[in-house]
């Protein structure tokens, strides 16, 4: 069974038993943390359910494992024959989290 979840703006496909890394979460290393955002679920025998824009009575239970940093992404800009040149760097806050459960309407 596999879903798909809205955090942060962005959607995940995920599975139970999966290590899926988004974007910054609230919460501390082991607590529990339900997605109610839910726009699809999918089974192997069973149609899939699409929600009209989320599935109703569906949710995902998760387990923070931890709090990072993503690797730094180098930002340069640079206009030619203008002496315009400008390097940023920026490591984005990520939070690492298991799929515990997925529960359909």
């Amino acid at each position: 069974m596999f879903a798909v979840i809205r955090s942060g703006g962005k959607q995940y496909k995920v599975e139970k038993d999966y290590v899926v890394k988004l974007e910054k979460l609230d919460g501390e290393p082991g607590s529990e943390i339900k997605f109610e955002e839910i726009l699809m679920i999918g089974e192997s025998q069973k149609p899939v359910i699409i929600g009209c824009p989320l599935v109703k009575g569906a949710s995902v239970t998760a387990e923070i494992l931890a709090q990072a940093r993503d690797p730094k992404i180098i930002v340069f800009k640079k206009k030619r024959r203008h002496n315009y040149r400008r390097k940023i760097g920026h490591r984005q806050n990520v939070t690492h989290v298991l799929i515990k459960e997925i529960k359909r309407a």
